[in-house]
């Protein structure tokens, strides 16, 4: 009996070690702001790998209003909670929204890149953009800077995480800024283009 029940935690154990765990850190576009939770993309991605045949297990990180100092603030309990395999880095979009030093966004982008990196998590880095209301200079200098984390760091990286979303009125909820049911399928669609590879 003893030896059963050895097998069976073995392999109990060998099956959760090959799971690959996914944390997405990200803002209210990650926490599916205006939906169910459920219908976020991150648990569409899970859902469609899923699947596909592959062993994931995704944890959404994401928090409405969050910026990059908030990400990287609670990024230490996440790393208690779990061991992911691969973190998709979505943060920034309030940052340039309202306005903020983006030396500062870019240097606390790059602070949870570098807790990544020592603890062996692939970074899949999610490319945000700005309305062009916001002076030219600023939304140059704020999509240059995913850009220049992707180059210093060699990262895998979404170059723009609402391709096909942003601005459409069918695929957003009524404050026509973030994405709804249908708008949330195509982000997953667009993250499993370039999350793949990594797996």
């Amino acid at each position: 009996m003893k030896n059963y029940l050895l097998i069976a935690l073995l392999s109990i154990t060998s099956a959760l070690a090959n799971t690959t765990e996914i944390v997405f850190l990200g803002d209210s576009l990650t926490a599916g702001y205006g939906i169910e939770k459920e219908k976020a993309y991150p648990q569409i991605v899970e859902n469609k790998l899923k699947a596909k045949g592959k062993d994931i297990k995704v944890l959404n990180g994401g928090v409405s209003g969050s910026t990059t100092a908030g990400g990287k603030s609670r990024l230490g309990w996440f790393l208690k909670k779990s061991n992911p395999d691969i973190m998709v880095l979505a943060l920034g979009a309030n940052d340039g929204l309202r306005g903020l030093k983006l030396s500062q966004s870019e240097k606390n982008l790059e602070e949870i890149i570098n807790i990544a990196k020592k603890k062996n998590i692939k970074v899949l880095l999610a490319g945000m953009r700005l309305p062009p209301n916001y002076g030219k200079d600023y939304v140059k200098q704020f999509r240059s800077m995913y850009k220049k984390l992707k180059e210093k760091h060699n990262l895998k990286m979404i170059p723009f995480m609402l391709k096909d979303v942003g601005g459409r009125k069918e695929l957003n909820i009524e404050d026509g800024i973030h994405p709804n049911e249908k708008g949330h399928e195509v982000i997953a669609n667009t993250v499993i283009k370039y999350l793949e590879p990594l797996l």
